[in-house]
């Protein structure tokens, strides 16, 4: 009877610290607009960006099959994106995520 007292309490508290330092943490949501930045990371098998912009926000877009992706104005793959590219991304905003409209590689 004790080791549950003590035992479940602990181990939510370590599950809950778990889960918020997964993913998610350090990246902004930001209002539907354009913004320039720079690449940081790329996830290929997310189809998952973080681009960071000049006002030290980081954004974290997940492509979608709608999701235009181009560069000196020609569409290209996603395999084309690669770290510190400088981009221009087009979001808009859908509750606390970030749909990506469209990504232009300058």
């Amino acid at each position: 009877m004790k080791l549950n007292k003590i035992f479940f309490p602990l181990l939510f508290a370590i599950i809950s610290m778990g889960a918020t330092s997964c993913g998610g943490g350090g990246t902004d949501v930001v209002d539907s607009g354009t913004y320039d930045g720079t690449i940081a990371e790329v996830n290929a098998e997310e189809k998952e960006i973080y681009v960071e912009t000049p006002d030290e926000k980081t954004l974290e877009l997940y492509f979608t099959d709608s999701t235009r992706l181009t560069q000196e104005g020609q569409p290209v793959a996603f395999s084309t994106l690669k770290k510190d590219q400088q981009v221009e991304v087009t979001v808009e905003k859908m509750g606390k995520k970030l749909n990506p409209l469209e990504v232009k590689i300058k």
